[in-house]
């Protein structure tokens, strides 16, 4: 058996793929050590070339020979796909149906590790496809001053002209010429405008467009920064919206935070629900989030905004009075120990969690079992189809209710 510390960086083996991984990977094993796998599918037999290797007990490889093809590998539709490619497309060889089950899978698999919940799950498709979706670009400027996106695990940019996941025309608007900054962002709103900037250390210089975008969600126009916040889905801010308001089912009367809250789309729900006798919190650690939600629901006055990290604010700066719906809608790595302990000390009758990452929801989760609560309902949404990221929306409840 090889030893574990050689370094196989750059060698190639045969091996049979596995189940997927969280991250989008598949896992295969060869002489006692775990491959993580890129471009492969479970039940395949491929040679791979190993592309990273640190020295401990695993590695990570790219699939550079398919030799036994899984019934759901495709032709990618991006020829800027594979090995060695554009590293933003990581499900782009596997059919759209196998994604969404791949997807189920991956947050299966960490429901029952991490949470100890057993659970079925279905990723539900958003409207429009698995092509022409996303809304939002930030790409990197190469030395030469050509625009592209970064390899797998790379600092090298991979000049792109066009990208087939993107609204037609937004990766074409920015190809074509030579750019001074470290990154180009193009946004397209619902209003059809396009928006693109150079970004120059932190700040980013408007190149086209107003720099405000027009959104629509929630039965009500958004006026936001171009560079802000906002589902890059067209159909997963409203999706997502309607999901936490029926979930949140807050009455009149009744108090909501909205922890995460970004420029206020759940806080509009959640206002709606409990009426102008009702009060909702928001709290964002984003300036400029709580700018444009002000602006935003300036005549919803049972808002009321806090700029921190919810961390901080649910020990320091939150009412006395408890809430009885909380909505969380966390960055990646998700809420934590301090963050859930607080919500769950406060009792509130339901917890609406919206989860970008599924290992970080199911860590939390079994933080809100320990707390006294459990996982009423779960739905999950492929809001990034052609990636391995996948949308999860949850309601936990009391135990003892």
């Amino acid at each position: 058996m090889s030893s574990a510390k050689e370094d196989w960086t750059g060698r190639t083996f045969e091996v049979e793929v596995g189940p997927v991984a969280h991250g989008g990977h598949f896992v295969a094993r060869h002489e006692g050590r775990v491959l993580f796998v890129r471009h492969a599918l479970p039940g395949e037999r491929v040679v791979v070339s190993v592309y990273e290797d640190n020295g401990g007990s695993f590695c990570r490889a790219d699939a550079v020979e398919i030799l036994e093809p899984s019934p759901d590998r495709v032709e990618p539709p991006c020829p800027f796909s594979g090995p060695g490619m554009c590293g933003g497309c990581d499900f782009q060889h596997v059919s759209w149906d196998a994604q969404r089950e791949l997807k189920a899978q991956i947050v299966r698999e960490q429901l029952s590790r991490l949470a100890k919940i057993e659970r079925d799950v279905v990723v539900e498709a958003l409207p429009g496809g698995p092509l022409e979706w996303r809304t939002r670009i930030r790409m990197a400027v190469g030395r030469d001053g050509r625009p592209g996106f970064r390899g797998t695990r790379s600092h090298d940019v991979i000049p792109i002209d066009h990208c087939v996941i993107s609204r037609p025309g937004m990766v074409e608007a920015v190809a074509d010429r030579k750019w001074r900054a470290h990154e180009v962002t193009i946004v397209q709103d619902g209003d059809g405008n396009r928006h693109v900037g150079e970004v120059r250390g932190r700040h980013t210089a408007r190149r086209a467009g107003t720099g405000t975008a027009v959104e629509t969600a929630a039965q009500r126009k958004w006026r936001i920064s171009a560079e802000g916040f906002w589902q890059v889905h067209p159909a997963a801010a409203d999706t997502f919206a309607s999901v936490v308001g029926e979930w949140a089912a807050a009455e009149p009367g009744q108090r909501a935070w909205d922890l995460y809250g970004g420029a206020g789309l759940f806080a509009s729900v959640l206002a709606r629900q409990v009426g102008e006798s009702g009060s909702v919190l928001v709290v964002e650690s984003f300036p400029g989030a709580v700018e444009d939600g002000r602006r935003n629901l300036r005549r919803m006055s049972q808002v009321e905004w806090v700029v921190d990290k919810v961390e901080h604010a649910v020990k320091r700066a939150l009412p006395v009075e408890n809430p009885h719906v909380v909505v969380l809608d966390p960055p990646r790595k998700g809420a934590g120990k301090v963050v859930v302990a607080e919500v769950a000390r406060r009792r509130p009758q339901r917890v609406v969690y919206v989860a970008c990452d599924p290992a970080a929801l199911a860590r939390d989760l079994a933080e809100f079992t320990v707390q006294g609560y459990r996982l009423e309902e779960l739905r999950a949404f492929d809001a990034f189809p052609m990636t391995h990221h996948v949308e999860c929306i949850a309601l936990l409840v009391p135990e003892t209710s």
